[in-house]
């Protein structure tokens, strides 16, 4: 399957009538493998201080995480698989595989329990599939 297909298929998919605003797979390294149309321009900044959260869990919740120039409030997470982040009716979560970031913006009504079983489920089969 090709990494759009992850994309279109499994991140942008229907749950109970809603949809994530947008998703990406990034490398680790910032590199995009797919993303949906509309995903936010980022700065590989904003990547490297993702990746800094997974590798010293805590350092975003003081600054936020920033994607695409919008700031997120960092809330619960999993250290070092998983940062949530929050930004009035909406937010986004993003799990760390083997080799990369699956993200997925989300926008009311999507809930963020949606948000985070749609990424948090594709995080968890590519680390089952060893990417």
């Amino acid at each position: 399957m090709s990494w759009q297909a992850y994309v279109d298929d499994h991140l942008m998919c229907d749950i109970e009538g809603n949809h994530l605003s947008s998703a990406a797979i990034l490398g680790q390294d910032g590199s995009v493998w797919a993303q949906s149309s509309n995903f936010p321009q980022f700065k590989p900044e904003e990547i490297t201080a993702i990746n800094g959260d997974f590798n010293d869990p805590g350092t975003l919740a003081p600054t936020g995480l920033y994607l695409g120039g919008t700031k997120y409030m960092v809330i619960q997470g999993e250290p070092g698989a998983v940062i949530r982040g929050k930004k009035g009716p909406g937010g986004v979560t993003v799990k760390k595989t083997t080799l990369a970031l699956v993200i997925g913006i989300y926008d009311e009504p999507m809930t963020p329990g949606q948000c985070n079983m749609i990424v948090e489920r594709l995080g968890d089969y590519l680390i089952e599939q060893g990417l």
